[in-house]
């Protein structure tokens, strides 16, 4: 993401942002990648949530990190910054230090305040 930010803050200063902004907005999947750690600038924020407020219906947006869950706030420094339409669903992968196939993926519930609950999966065989 550290990318993302420095490509969308030089096309703030060049003109190229509206155009940056549509591809971005268009795509049928939004890999955010390496969220985190460093906490995100007012711009940062603002551009963050247009991007999500404009992708809503539109396609889907995956985001990757090492922090938990729990942390991201305190990545995006405001409290009060959440998008203004509901996220329907989410997973996550969570890391064990095992290879990246050995994990169970896990649902987020909306509906259980986003506790998280292991899908079941049946072994074929």
């Amino acid at each position: 993401m550290p990318r993302l930010f420095e490509e969308l803050e030089l096309a703030h200063g060049d003109g190229r942002f509206l155009r940056l902004f549509r591809s971005i907005t268009k795509a049928q999947l939004l890999t955010l990648d390496d969220w985190g750690p460093d906490r995100l600038t007012a711009t940062q924020r603002r551009d963050l949530m247009e991007i999500v407020e404009e992708r809503y219906g539109r396609g889907a947006t995956m985001i990757t990190s090492q922090l938990p869950i729990k942390a991201w706030h305190d990545v995006i420094g405001e409290p009060t910054f959440a998008p203004s339409r509901p996220i329907c669903f989410a997973n996550r992968l969570p890391g064990n230090g095992r290879h990246p196939g050995s994990h169970r993926p896990q649902r987020l519930s909306p509906r259980a305040g986003g506790r998280v609950h292991a899908e079941n999966h049946r072994q074929n065989g």
